[in-house]
């Protein structure tokens, strides 16, 4: 064993799984904040809704529908000069977080939107009924009833952030992605390979785990 590990540099693999981890979590935070009311804006705007603007939700859906159609690898190469105007460079976990959010949010808000069209209608127009305003609405009743749905989307944005970051190592972006495209790809160091995908599959189902358990959690209120 110790023979096969011999290329492992420990100290570099706790390094890289850092940075895939403030990766992580950083874009995951700023995917929510920018894709969640972006999701909530697609339904209100959607035909028949509160807020049903045509004009509006083909604007909204044509910018997500975009973002979403780039290979992600195309996405970071694309975004180097906006990412050099936001974060000051195109390199390491900084210049990782604004094409990685630029790629998640506009996944996450459709997310949001198709857990938001699976609100009973029923309540939605009893609510109306008693004079709420659409922002009651939205606080008090469709992010409420909504949220397995949100938080399922959570999950599935985080692991599949998780994905986008082992692809941003390619770019100079750091973390296990880049560990195994520098050693384990470029210098045939098979147990680095090794290695860096074990720990991406073990932090995809420590998220999934997470993710299932708040589902379930929420599911039961």
């Amino acid at each position: 064993m110790d023979g096969f590990f011999a290329n492992i540099d420990w100290t570099e693999i706790g390094s890289a799984s850092i940075d895939t981890l403030l990766m992580l979590g950083g874009s995951l935070l700023f995917s929510v904040i920018l894709g969640l009311p972006l999701g909530v804006l697609l339904f209100l705007t959607g035909r028949g809704q509160l807020l049903a603007q045509r004009g509006v939700n083909m604007v909204l859906s044509f910018l997500v529908n975009v973002l979403r159609s780039l290979p992600f690898i195309i996405l970071l190469i694309v975004m180097i000069p906006l990412t050099l105007l936001i974060a000051g460079t195109s390199l390491g976990v900084a210049g990782a977080i604004p094409p990685l959010v630029a790629g998640a949010a506009p996944f996450f808000a459709r997310l949001v939107e198709t857990a938001l069209r699976g609100v009973d209608r029923g309540v939605i127009e009893a609510s109306q009924a008693m004079g709420a305003t659409t922002r009651q609405i939205v606080l008090g009743v469709l992010l409420p009833e909504a949220r397995p749905g949100i938080l399922a989307g959570i999950t599935v944005t985080g692991v599949a952030l998780v994905g986008y970051t082992a692809m941003a190592g390619v770019v100079g972006a750091g973390g296990l992605g880049d560990l195994a495209m520098r050693f384990g790809y470029q210098r045939f160091q098979t147990d680095v390979m090794i290695v860096t995908v074990v720990l991406l599959l073990v932090l995809v189902q420590v998220l999934q785990s997470i993710g299932d358990w708040l589902v379930a959690r929420a599911s039961r209120r």
